[in-house]
């Protein structure tokens, strides 16, 4: 199997990996562990209806069609990587700089 868009390195990795020279160093109670982790994620028990803008809307769905996802799964993802962590405000971030940045000066 080789492909021209490979470089050099990853023909040898691709090579390498079908010839069977890489192993596993999954064990059996981490892959356990990842597997409960994965289902409570996309465990989906809870139903919330929201108020958008049209113009929100329409760029969630548009954001969705080129992630070749449905918007409401876009939605959720966004929200679960908010909450986990995983994904910062910004525009917040910016603000509490600021006003820390003027506290020490003043």
């Amino acid at each position: 199997m080789s492909d021209p868009k490979l470089s050099k390195e990853e023909k040898q990795i691709l090579k390498d990996f079908e010839a069977g020279e890489f192993k596993s160093v999954l064990t059996p109670k981490r892959k356990k562990m990842l597997q409960a982790a994965a289902e409570e994620t996309f465990k989906k028990d809870k139903r919330i209806n929201i108020r958008i803008s049209s113009r929100d809307l329409e760029s969630l769905q548009r954001r969705a069609l080129e992630e070749g996802i449905p918007y409401q799964t876009l939605v959720s993802s966004v929200l679960h990587k908010y909450v986990s962590g995983g994904l910062h405000d910004i525009m917040a971030n910016k603000a509490l700089n600021t006003v820390a940045k003027k506290h020490r000066a003043g």
